[in-house]
């Protein structure tokens, strides 16, 4: 029989094991309709105990990349048609480290679409409290200006800020998804991103339009902001196609 697992050399941690699975799954070396090993077979494999290998696998069932079944016949599931959002930071960089180019275009539109959204829904609700935080992440964002880390950080503040803003829970869990898929790959797009992370202009359009309440204003500022990230890794994938 071919050894599935790598032995899990700590305590016994279920969630060890599901990185180990959710990995082979995303990756393709467990395809959709396999059968995962019985339990007994992924304890002594992984060296994690019963109810660890049992935990990994409602994780994996929650995440929508495997189907229980009793007596314990546990189906691999295509992720694209059952899993939701919280999958795509184990999608964003391939088995040899790097950007899967694919992935990052499909969060990029994704973001090109929602932004906008965001920010007009954020300057819909406008208000004096959320403008003068805006500016002050901006106004940090400004003195730093050859400074990318230190704009990388500001920008990534500004849009939480105008999330939180916006008090659209969809938006909220959206955000974080791409959040967390974005920080996985956070010094690979450090100096791809720059002229994004310099465009304070549209930034500050974003922040007048919330303290007038103009979300069609905001709409626009944050489109031609995020468009300046969107085309630049564009223009990087396909000069390595």
């Amino acid at each position: 029989m071919i050894k599935l697992l790598d032995p899990i050399l700590r305590q016994s941690l279920s969630g060890a094991l599901y990185v180990q699975l959710k990995g082979k799954i995303v990756s393709g070396e467990l395809k959709p309709g396999d059968r995962l090993s019985s339990e007994r077979v992924l304890s002594e494999e992984s060296g994690v105990n019963r109810g660890a290998v049992r935990e990994a696998i409602k994780r994996l069932e929650q995440a929508g990349l495997v189907a229980v079944h009793q007596g314990g016949k546990h189906e691999v599931l295509d992720y694209r048609e059952e899993a939701g959002l919280e999958l795509l930071p184990s999608l964003l960089i391939d088995r040899q480290g790097q950007l899967d180019g694919k992935v990052v275009r499909s969060i990029m539109a994704m973001r090109s679409a929602l932004a906008p959204e965001i920010a007009a829904a954020a300057a819909q609700r406008g208000g004096e409290p959320l403008r003068q935080k805006l500016d002050a992440v901006l106004s940090v964002m400004q003195a730093s200006r050859h400074d990318l880390a230190a704009l990388q950080s500001g920008d990534m503040r500004f849009w939480q800020l105008l999330v939180k803003g916006s008090d659209n829970i969809a938006y909220q869990l959206a955000f974080n998804s791409m959040r967390r898929s974005y920080q996985k790959a956070w010094d690979k797009l450090t100096y791809v991103l720059a002229h994004e992370f310099q465009d304070t202009d549209s930034l500050q359009a974003i922040v007048l339009a919330v303290g007038a309440c103009d979300p069609g204003a905001a709409r626009v500022a944050a489109l031609r902001h995020v468009e300046i990230g969107r085309m630049a890794l564009d223009a990087l994938f396909t000069s390595q196609a």
